[in-house]
């Protein structure tokens, strides 16, 4: 197909032209209902839609495209559409505070200014270890960037961030055996529920088990191995890259998700946290900022627990997954009922997402 039919309204038909062994694939992992949505519109709107849109055509037959992980049972609405709805805006973007550092921004001073675990702080090239002041678990670690702005970040920098938070996860787990689940994220500015502009990841180690959303996954794919045997990761990467939504770069490999829980769901999937790995999340992270003009982010890692444990994680990779969490100055939250109950609905084209991976060619 060519370049301007390779979108999520025409997944179907990008599926039914797959050799059979990847259809087959496709099937055991996603679901696909495509529909139309036809409107009516009183002649008193067309000024109004025709100046939005462009023209009442595509407002008035729109297509709507459900994809259902049944693996994992992630669900998302398409409507690309839904990207240029008007909405109220906030007011003038609130931009030079992620440059400028504010007079009150502890991170700035973190020696001085923030708290430390009872072991210490971990310090790296390009950031340092904090304790949360108000932990989630009790061992809670912000990995504060030694640049201010968020989105300055380098290969460097996000390498060296990773290995901070791992050297100090590793520390905790020296100070309590029994802490072994892992996990890092990065809330980037407001959006995406950060209190603090600049520029800082957070890790965290528990007990018992991992993090709800790391088992159901792991649980998932033990399942998908037990039913088809075959490895889900392995398969969900291949799939991903018969549709030219992903791309494959050292051993890690960068996909454009199907079934995203909100925008722009870019998925980073390694055997290990290498240099390979390390490079194809810095290049997600700036093809995020740097082309697709995502501001506000999350980023979460899932990992294996960083000692032995009971369960079975032998297939289980490290993945970053990403998602855009919207503009800066928008009033409008990114997600509502649907979102927490149902299925998320999407206005971006994992398509178009692929494309500025330098997929899909």
């Amino acid at each position: 197909m060519s370049r301007t039919e390779r979108s999520i309204a025409n997944l179907q038909s990008l599926v039914d032209a797959l050799p059979q062994s990847e259809r087959e694939r496709f099937d055991r992992i996603f679901q696909i209902q495509t529909d139309r949505a036809d409107l009516v519109l009183p002649a008193a709107m067309l000024p109004q839609v025709e100046a939005g849109f462009g023209s009442a055509e595509p407002v008035m037959n729109q297509t709507v495209v459900r994809v259902t992980n049944l693996i994992t049972l992630d669900g998302a609405l398409f409507n690309p559409l839904r990207a240029r709805r008007p909405a109220d805006p906030m007011g003038s973007p609130i931009t030079a505070e992620i440059s400028a550092p504010g007079a009150d921004d502890p991170f700035c001073s973190p020696l001085e200014q923030t708290s430390e675990n009872t072991f210490g702080r971990v310090r790296g090239t390009h950031s340092l270890t904090a304790a949360n002041l108000i932990p989630i678990e009790r061992f809670h670690s912000v990995i504060i960037f030694d640049r201010h702005n968020p989105l300055e970040f380098t290969e460097e920098s996000i390498g060296d961030a990773l290995d901070t938070a791992l050297a100090w996860a590793r520390l905790a787990h020296s100070t309590d055996a029994d802490a072994r689940y892992f996990m890092l994220f990065w809330n980037c500015l407001w959006r995406a529920a950060s209190s603090r502009i600049h520029g800082h990841m957070q890790a965290i180690l528990g007990k018992g088990m991992h993090y709800a959303g790391v088992e159901a996954l792991r649980r998932a794919a033990l399942l998908y191995r037990l039913g088809h045997d075959a490895d889900y990761f392995q398969d969900l990467c291949a799939l991903h890259a018969a549709l030219g939504l992903a791309v494959e770069s050292e051993g890690a490999c960068t996909l454009a998700y199907l079934a995203p829980k909100r925008e722009k769901e870019i998925w980073v999937v390694g055997s290990r946290i290498d240099e390979g790995f390390k490079r194809a999340l810095h290049r997600a992270l700036r093809a995020y900022v740097d082309r697709l003009g995502v501001r506000s982010f999350n980023m979460a890692l899932l990992w294996r627990p960083i000692d032995s444990v009971p369960e079975d994680w032998s297939d289980f990779p490290v993945i970053a997954r990403l998602v855009d969490r919207g503009r800066l100055d928008q009033i409008p939250s990114d997600i509502g009922a649907m979102e927490l109950f149902g299925s998320s609905i999407i206005s971006s084209d994992p398509f178009a997402v692929a494309e500025a991976l330098g997929s899909g060619q």
